[in-house]
Protein backbone atom coordinates (compact mmCIF):
# COMPACT_ATOMS: atom_id res chain seq x y z
CA UNK A 1 0.00 0.00 0.00
CA UNK A 2 1.57 3.75 -0.45
CA UNK A 3 1.92 5.89 2.25
CA UNK A 4 0.54 8.97 0.58
CA UNK A 5 -3.00 10.36 0.04
CA UNK A 6 -3.91 13.27 -1.63
CA UNK A 7 -6.88 14.72 0.15
CA UNK A 8 -8.51 16.74 -2.88
CA UNK A 9 -11.03 19.24 -3.26
CA UNK A 10 -12.63 19.00 -6.73
CA UNK A 11 -13.84 22.82 -6.48
CA UNK A 12 -10.82 24.43 -5.68
CA UNK A 13 -9.96 27.33 -8.18
CA UNK A 14 -11.22 26.88 -11.75
CA UNK A 15 -12.16 23.43 -11.11
CA UNK A 16 -10.59 22.05 -14.49
CA UNK A 17 -8.00 20.05 -12.69
CA UNK A 18 -9.43 16.66 -12.18
CA UNK A 19 -8.34 14.71 -14.68
CA UNK A 20 -4.64 15.95 -14.56
CA UNK A 21 -4.84 15.13 -10.90
CA UNK A 22 -6.41 11.69 -11.27
CA UNK A 23 -3.80 10.80 -13.78
CA UNK A 24 -0.93 11.79 -11.57
CA UNK A 25 -2.12 9.47 -8.67
CA UNK A 26 -2.18 6.74 -11.00
CA UNK A 27 0.72 7.62 -11.90
CA UNK A 28 2.99 8.19 -8.82
CA UNK A 29 0.52 4.83 -6.66
CA UNK A 30 -0.77 7.74 -4.98
CA UNK A 31 -4.31 7.44 -2.96
CA UNK A 32 -7.12 9.99 -3.84
CA UNK A 33 -9.69 10.55 -1.41
CA UNK A 34 -12.08 13.14 -3.12
CA UNK A 35 -13.93 15.79 -1.22
CA UNK A 36 -17.63 16.51 -1.79
CA UNK A 37 -19.02 17.99 0.85
CA UNK A 38 -18.15 21.11 2.87
CA UNK A 39 -16.00 19.89 5.81
CA UNK A 40 -15.34 16.49 4.40
CA UNK A 41 -11.81 17.45 3.59
CA UNK A 42 -11.36 17.67 7.63
CA UNK A 43 -12.99 14.07 7.68
CA UNK A 44 -11.40 12.56 5.07
CA UNK A 45 -7.68 13.60 6.46
CA UNK A 46 -8.56 12.47 9.92
CA UNK A 47 -9.98 8.75 8.05
CA UNK A 48 -6.23 8.81 6.15
CA UNK A 49 -4.28 9.68 9.46
CA UNK A 50 -6.54 6.67 11.50
CA UNK A 51 -5.76 4.48 8.19
CA UNK A 52 -1.80 4.57 8.49
CA UNK A 53 -0.99 7.11 6.13
CA UNK A 54 2.39 8.88 7.10
CA UNK A 55 2.10 11.67 4.01
CA UNK A 56 -0.95 13.63 3.30
CA UNK A 57 -0.92 15.57 0.48
CA UNK A 58 -4.05 18.68 0.66
CA UNK A 59 -4.80 19.14 -3.64
CA UNK A 60 -6.70 22.18 -3.24
CA UNK A 61 -6.03 26.25 -1.93
CA UNK A 62 -5.06 27.78 0.98
CA UNK A 63 -8.84 26.81 2.40
CA UNK A 64 -8.10 23.08 2.07
CA UNK A 65 -4.85 23.16 3.16
CA UNK A 66 -5.90 24.80 6.81
CA UNK A 67 -8.67 22.22 6.44
CA UNK A 68 -6.06 19.68 6.32
CA UNK A 69 -3.98 20.84 8.98
CA UNK A 70 -7.55 21.03 11.09
CA UNK A 71 -7.86 17.01 10.66
CA UNK A 72 -4.55 16.05 11.20
CA UNK A 73 -4.23 18.54 14.50
CA UNK A 74 -7.57 16.95 15.12
CA UNK A 75 -6.09 13.31 15.02
CA UNK A 76 -3.63 14.47 17.30
CA UNK A 77 -0.85 13.50 14.07
CA UNK A 78 1.42 16.23 13.94
CA UNK A 79 4.23 13.51 14.90
CA UNK A 80 3.34 11.12 12.48
CA UNK A 81 2.24 12.81 9.14
CA UNK A 82 4.30 14.84 6.92
CA UNK A 83 1.84 17.77 4.95
CA UNK A 84 2.57 17.80 1.02
CA UNK A 85 0.71 20.19 -1.30
CA UNK A 86 -1.11 20.37 -4.62
CA UNK A 87 -1.77 24.32 -5.37
CA UNK A 88 -5.07 23.71 -7.43
CA UNK A 89 -6.36 26.72 -5.58
CA UNK A 90 -6.97 30.60 -7.13
CA UNK A 91 -4.50 32.12 -5.26
CA UNK A 92 -2.22 29.58 -3.86
CA UNK A 93 -0.61 32.22 -1.49
CA UNK A 94 1.13 29.40 1.20
CA UNK A 95 2.37 26.92 -1.65
CA UNK A 96 3.84 29.89 -3.10
CA UNK A 97 5.90 31.15 0.27
CA UNK A 98 6.67 27.37 0.43
CA UNK A 99 8.34 27.06 -3.42
CA UNK A 100 5.36 24.84 -4.60
CA UNK A 101 4.24 27.07 -7.74
CA UNK A 102 2.73 24.64 -9.84
CA UNK A 103 1.92 20.25 -10.22
CA UNK A 104 5.22 19.96 -11.92
CA UNK A 105 6.68 21.63 -8.86
CA UNK A 106 4.83 20.05 -6.27
CA UNK A 107 5.14 16.25 -7.68
CA UNK A 108 8.80 16.81 -8.20
CA UNK A 109 8.69 17.98 -4.30
CA UNK A 110 6.58 15.06 -3.30
CA UNK A 111 9.19 12.28 -5.09
CA UNK A 112 12.42 14.05 -3.78
CA UNK A 113 11.63 17.45 -2.18
CA UNK A 114 13.11 18.42 1.40
CA UNK A 115 11.51 17.79 4.39
CA UNK A 116 11.45 21.06 6.87
CA UNK A 117 9.35 21.05 10.34
CA UNK A 118 7.63 24.12 10.47
CA UNK A 119 5.67 26.47 13.13
CA UNK A 120 1.60 26.20 13.74
CA UNK A 121 -0.35 28.86 14.65
CA UNK A 122 -3.36 28.42 16.71
CA UNK A 123 -5.98 31.08 17.28
CA UNK A 124 -7.56 29.80 20.36
CA UNK A 125 -8.25 25.71 18.78
CA UNK A 126 -8.26 26.90 15.38
CA UNK A 127 -4.72 26.31 13.62
CA UNK A 128 -3.10 28.17 10.81
CA UNK A 129 0.02 27.85 8.65
CA UNK A 130 0.09 31.21 6.56
CA UNK A 131 -1.69 33.79 8.61
CA UNK A 132 -4.91 35.08 10.61
CA UNK A 133 -5.88 38.49 9.60
CA UNK A 134 -8.84 40.93 11.22
CA UNK A 135 -10.26 43.11 9.73
CA UNK A 136 -10.60 44.66 5.89
CA UNK A 137 -9.14 42.13 4.16
CA UNK A 138 -10.66 39.63 6.25
CA UNK A 139 -14.43 41.20 5.28
CA UNK A 140 -13.07 41.41 1.40
CA UNK A 141 -12.37 37.45 1.59
CA UNK A 142 -15.70 36.67 3.16
CA UNK A 143 -17.64 39.03 0.39
CA UNK A 144 -15.50 37.92 -2.65
CA UNK A 145 -17.27 35.91 -5.23
CA UNK A 146 -16.25 32.70 -6.63
CA UNK A 147 -17.20 33.60 -9.99
CA UNK A 148 -14.95 37.18 -9.17
CA UNK A 149 -12.29 34.89 -8.43
CA UNK A 150 -12.52 32.24 -11.45
CA UNK A 151 -12.22 35.27 -13.42
CA UNK A 152 -9.05 37.52 -12.40
CA UNK A 153 -7.89 35.19 -9.53
CA UNK A 154 -6.04 36.41 -6.38
CA UNK A 155 -6.79 40.64 -7.73
CA UNK A 156 -10.56 39.51 -6.73
CA UNK A 157 -9.78 40.52 -3.30
CA UNK A 158 -7.85 43.47 -3.87
CA UNK A 159 -10.97 44.72 -6.17
CA UNK A 160 -13.37 43.77 -3.65
CA UNK A 161 -11.21 45.18 -1.13
CA UNK A 162 -11.26 48.70 -3.12
CA UNK A 163 -15.20 48.61 -3.36
CA UNK A 164 -15.70 47.95 0.16
CA UNK A 165 -12.42 50.29 1.67
CA UNK A 166 -14.78 53.41 1.78
CA UNK A 167 -17.77 51.79 3.32
CA UNK A 168 -15.65 49.63 5.89
CA UNK A 169 -15.77 50.78 10.10
CA UNK A 170 -12.21 50.62 11.30
CA UNK A 171 -11.82 48.32 14.32
CA UNK A 172 -11.36 49.54 17.83
CA UNK A 173 -8.83 47.02 19.38
CA UNK A 174 -6.16 46.41 22.26
CA UNK A 175 -3.75 43.86 21.29
CA UNK A 176 -1.62 42.08 24.09
CA UNK A 177 1.64 41.00 22.76
CA UNK A 178 2.05 38.65 25.61
CA UNK A 179 5.81 38.05 24.29
CA UNK A 180 6.40 41.27 26.04
CA UNK A 181 7.29 42.12 29.57
CA UNK A 182 5.00 44.32 31.78
CA UNK A 183 1.73 45.08 31.93
CA UNK A 184 0.90 47.28 29.34
CA UNK A 185 -0.09 46.84 25.93
CA UNK A 186 1.53 46.61 23.09
CA UNK A 187 -1.02 48.48 20.48
CA UNK A 188 -4.37 49.98 21.05
CA UNK A 189 -6.84 51.87 19.04
CA UNK A 190 -8.44 52.14 15.56
CA UNK A 191 -6.96 49.68 12.74
CA UNK A 192 -8.27 48.80 9.06
CA UNK A 193 -6.37 45.27 9.47
CA UNK A 194 -3.94 43.40 11.61
CA UNK A 195 -1.97 40.83 9.80
CA UNK A 196 -0.57 37.86 12.10
CA UNK A 197 1.84 36.36 10.00
CA UNK A 198 3.27 32.65 10.40
CA UNK A 199 4.23 31.81 5.97
CA UNK A 200 3.61 35.10 5.08
CA UNK A 201 4.95 38.54 6.36
CA UNK A 202 3.99 42.12 4.94
CA UNK A 203 7.51 43.70 5.04
CA UNK A 204 8.75 47.16 3.01
CA UNK A 205 11.39 45.01 1.64
CA UNK A 206 9.06 43.49 -0.13
CA UNK A 207 9.76 39.73 0.83
CA UNK A 208 6.72 37.81 1.40
CA UNK A 209 8.01 34.38 3.10
CA UNK A 210 8.13 34.76 7.08
CA UNK A 211 10.86 32.69 8.68
CA UNK A 212 8.50 29.72 9.84
CA UNK A 213 10.97 27.79 11.98
CA UNK A 214 11.71 30.76 14.44
CA UNK A 215 9.01 30.18 16.80
CA UNK A 216 7.68 33.95 15.84
CA UNK A 217 4.78 35.73 14.41
CA UNK A 218 5.15 38.63 12.10
CA UNK A 219 2.38 40.84 13.17
CA UNK A 220 1.22 44.39 10.99
CA UNK A 221 -0.96 47.02 12.07
CA UNK A 222 -2.61 48.92 9.64
CA UNK A 223 -3.84 52.00 11.02
CA UNK A 224 -7.18 53.66 10.06
CA UNK A 225 -5.96 55.40 6.58
CA UNK A 226 -8.33 58.29 4.89
CA UNK A 227 -9.82 56.27 2.05
CA UNK A 228 -8.98 58.66 -0.57
CA UNK A 229 -5.47 57.82 0.77
CA UNK A 230 -5.93 54.08 0.66
CA UNK A 231 -7.46 54.62 -2.73
CA UNK A 232 -4.67 57.03 -4.27
CA UNK A 233 -2.26 54.07 -4.93
CA UNK A 234 -2.89 50.56 -5.49
CA UNK A 235 -3.56 48.93 -1.98
CA UNK A 236 -0.39 46.30 -2.26
CA UNK A 237 1.97 48.64 -2.96
CA UNK A 238 0.81 51.56 -0.91
CA UNK A 239 0.67 49.83 2.58
CA UNK A 240 3.06 46.79 2.45
CA UNK A 241 5.80 47.76 -0.47
CA UNK A 242 7.56 49.98 1.81
CA UNK A 243 7.64 51.76 5.90
CA UNK A 244 5.05 53.70 6.62
CA UNK A 245 3.52 55.84 9.46
CA UNK A 246 0.19 54.02 9.14
CA UNK A 247 1.74 50.44 9.97
CA UNK A 248 3.69 49.11 13.23
CA UNK A 249 5.29 46.15 13.13
CA UNK A 250 6.62 43.61 15.52
CA UNK A 251 7.39 40.05 16.38
CA UNK A 252 5.41 38.07 18.94
CA UNK A 253 4.97 34.00 20.21
CA UNK A 254 1.77 35.42 21.41
CA UNK A 255 -0.91 38.13 21.38
CA UNK A 256 -4.14 38.60 22.46
CA UNK A 257 -6.63 40.49 20.00
CA UNK A 258 -9.84 42.46 21.92
CA UNK A 259 -12.55 44.49 20.34
CA UNK A 260 -14.07 47.15 22.05
CA UNK A 261 -16.57 46.81 20.12
CA UNK A 262 -20.00 44.53 21.06
CA UNK A 263 -19.90 43.15 17.61
CA UNK A 264 -17.46 40.60 16.68
CA UNK A 265 -14.19 40.73 13.89
CA UNK A 266 -14.03 38.62 11.13
CA UNK A 267 -10.62 37.15 11.23
CA UNK A 268 -9.93 35.16 8.25
CA UNK A 269 -7.44 32.05 9.24
CA UNK A 270 -5.61 31.07 5.29
CA UNK A 271 -8.71 32.41 4.10
CA UNK A 272 -11.22 30.80 5.96
CA UNK A 273 -13.41 32.96 8.37
CA UNK A 274 -14.51 33.16 12.03
CA UNK A 275 -16.24 35.66 13.89
CA UNK A 276 -14.91 36.33 17.19
CA UNK A 277 -15.32 39.23 19.87
CA UNK A 278 -11.28 38.44 21.28
CA UNK A 279 -8.68 35.68 19.91
CA UNK A 280 -6.14 34.46 21.53
CA UNK A 281 -2.65 33.61 19.45
CA UNK A 282 -0.12 31.50 19.71
CA UNK A 283 2.81 29.99 18.05
CA UNK A 284 2.90 25.81 18.29
CA UNK A 285 6.97 26.38 16.97
CA UNK A 286 8.60 23.13 15.10
CA UNK A 287 5.58 20.74 15.00
CA UNK A 288 4.74 20.20 11.18
CA UNK A 289 6.81 18.33 9.08
CA UNK A 290 6.09 19.85 5.29
CA UNK A 291 7.00 18.94 1.72
CA UNK A 292 8.39 21.51 0.43
CA UNK A 293 10.01 23.30 -2.82
CA UNK A 294 13.41 24.76 -3.93
CA UNK A 295 12.22 28.04 -3.60
CA UNK A 296 11.35 28.32 0.34
CA UNK A 297 14.07 29.66 2.54
CA UNK A 298 14.48 28.57 6.07
CA UNK A 299 15.63 32.41 7.07
CA UNK A 300 14.86 34.41 4.31
CA UNK A 301 16.27 37.75 5.02
CA UNK A 302 19.52 36.12 6.76
CA UNK A 303 22.24 37.18 4.83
Amino acid sequence: MTDTAIIYNPQSGSGAHTDDVRARADLTGYALKRSEGAGEVITLTEEAVEAGYSTIVAGGGDGTVNEVVQGIDRADAFDDVTLGILPLGTGNNFAKQIGITDLEAAFAALDDGARRVIDVGMATDRPFVNSCVAGLTATSVSETSGELKSRIGGWAYVLTTLRTVTEFDPLHLTIDNRTSDGDAPTWSGEALFVVVGNGRQFAADGTTQANMEDGLFEVAIVKDIPPLDLMSETVLERLFGQDSEHIDRFQASELNIESHSSDPISFSLDGEVIQRRDLEITVRPNVLRLVVGEGYEPAPGDT
